[in-house]
């Protein structure tokens, strides 16, 4: 089967909207309504983050979304759960994000299995090494067509970039700066370098940069150098707002597009 983060990357290379929301917040059961609300409202690719304890790329924001997703009882079977019908109602680009403890406490082979069979189509693990994931896991992976996304920083040398492009089959996670996520200082100078240098390896996959992106500037911004930007935090944030999740979601997400 076709997958679909390789099929939009192929329609659509510039100014691509990817959204990150922690599933189980601010409700445990509100996973489906965010989903197919972005998609309304024209974002391109979901990034749905599986809550953890212990999130050690995550900013402020989002740990607290993982809190409070956790005490309203989101786990990764429940996710499943949500998502088993998700396909019938539509085919945006989802990826599933987390860590890899609770992956390999429910089981990596399993994880895969399930995860294709609801129609997921990549996955980002930020703490499984690339190497490990070579070694024990790419088969698996490609088994179930599920695209790996790695992480790049500015601090990330030419040589693990490639080796990283070699091994991936969706498109490149361009972390912005160094720092967790949730930072909205904008886009530095030194960032600016960073992601002029990856664009120049002219990469067979695309980048996406996220980290810091968090209006219609910073993701303006950010498409200027990379096929799209992944909005997170500010988001989740948006989610909080009074009024309704629709409401919510539209009024965000507009402001990012219009």
């Amino acid at each position: 089967m076709r997958n679909r983060i390789k099929h939009l990357f192929e329609q659509k290379q510039k100014g691509l909207l990817s959204v990150y929301f922690t599933a189980g917040f601010p409700s445990l059961n509100d996973t489906e309504t965010i989903i197919l609300e972005l998609e309304k409202n024209g974002v391109d690719l979901i990034e749905v983050g599986m809550p953890f304890s212990d999130p050690l790329a995550d900013g402020p924001t989002i740990q607290a979304s993982s809190t409070v997703a956790l005490r309203n009882g989101m786990t990764i079977s429940t996710l499943f759960d949500q998502l088993k019908d998700i396909r019938k109602k539509t085919q945006i680009p989802l990826v599933l994000m987390g860590y890899l403890n609770p992956v390999m406490q429910y089981g990596v082979e399993r994880f895969c299995q399930r995860a294709a069979e609801v129609g997921i189509d990549g996955i980002i693990l930020p703490d499984l090494p690339l190497r490990e994931y070579v070694e024990e896991y790419k088969e698996l992976f490609e088994k179930h067509n599920l695209s790996k996304v790695f992480l790049i920083t500015p601090q990330t040398p030419e040589e693990r970039i490639r080796e990283i492009d070699s091994h991936t089959n969706g498109f490149i996670y361009m972390v912005s700066s160094a720092s967790t996520t949730g930072k909205t200082l904008g886009l530095a100078e030194q960032s600016q370098a960073y992601f002029q240098r990856v664009a120049g390896m002219q990469l067979q996959n695309p980048g996406v940069i996220g980290f810091g992106i968090h209006d219609k500037e910073t993701f303006a911004s950010a498409c200027n150098h990379a096929s799209g930007a992944i909005i997170g935090s500010a988001f989740v944030k948006a989610l909080q707002e009074e009024g309704s999740l629709q409401q919510n979601i539209a009024t965000f997400i507009q402001s990012i597009k219009n």
